[in-house]
């Protein structure tokens, strides 16, 4: 899910790398060009384990590699002819703030669960009763990162979180760009992927790259976050579709 805690102009050219890591983390690239007239938050609600405190995020710093995405799609060369908030009143305030780290271009934070939004900044918070339209999210965990007013292409964000659930592969898009939850929405989203070796994901509409990643990507600024001896793969998500998240199922 791309939230944010104010109304931005327009979004854009959205990518969302996933990819298992070990035990039960998940690795996710974000990366996305905005207009936005205010600084903002964008907050990306993660299905963490229950129990994960206020630490079990780890940010990924990215900035040295701005053209992480870039490079990735390079590794799906186009054929000669087509083919086919608040705390909601749920509890009372903490006593604590929550830590902001520096990541780059951003602070970012991660906030344990929905009443733990009153420890942050007001400003980045989503609107009054937001949860309360989204009651599916009421126990996951919030990664938010802090974003200036402007407009461009943001550099890649990146972290892992511990996933409740390891026989499947989150990717956050669900989108609230007005403050509001509406049914469907506008996707100019392409997800990418890379199973780990002897894992086996729902593959069926995706494109696989002809390559290793190591021929595309340059590894050694990629943090860990690219298997370099295995293939990549990529779908589109365009046009005015379902708002929810994108769940793939890992089979052993």
């Amino acid at each position: 899910m791309c939230c944010f805690s104010r109304p931005v102009e327009s979004v854009s050219s959205t990518k969302i790398f996933a990819r298992t890591g070990e035990g039960n983390r998940q690795f996710v690239v974000y990366s996305m060009s905005i207009q936005a007239k205010h600084d903002l938050a964008m907050v990306l609600p993660l299905p963490v384990r229950h129990g994960t405190g206020e630490h079990g995020v780890s940010f990924i710093n990215l900035k040295e590699y701005t053209d992480f995405f870039d490079d990735l799609e390079s590794g799906f060369p186009v054929p000669v002819t087509r083919s086919l908030s608040e705390s909601d009143g749920l509890a009372p305030p903490p006593a604590s703030i929550l830590e902001v780290v520096q990541v780059g271009n951003f602070e970012a934070s991660f906030v344990p669960t929905v009443k733990d939004f009153s420890r942050l900044d007001e400003r980045f918070c989503l609107p009054a009763g937001t949860w309360k339209k989204l009651p599916g999210y009421k126990d996951y965990g919030f990664a938010v990162f802090k974003l200036k007013k402007g407009d461009g292409k943001i550099h890649p964000m990146a972290f892992s979180f511990p996933r409740r659930d390891v026989n499947q592969l989150f990717f956050p898009t669900v989108h609230i760009h007005d403050g509001k939850v509406h049914p469907k929405a506008e996707f100019d989203h392409v997800l990418y992927c890379q199973p780990r070796e002897h894992q086996h994901l729902s593959l069926l509409h995706w494109k696989e790259s002809p390559q290793h990643a190591r021929s595309f990507m340059k590894v050694d600024k990629a943090k860990g976050l690219i298997e370099p001896d295995q293939h990549c793969y990529k779908m589109p998500l365009k046009g005015e579709l379902p708002n929810k998240d994108t769940f793939m199922t890992i089979q052993s």
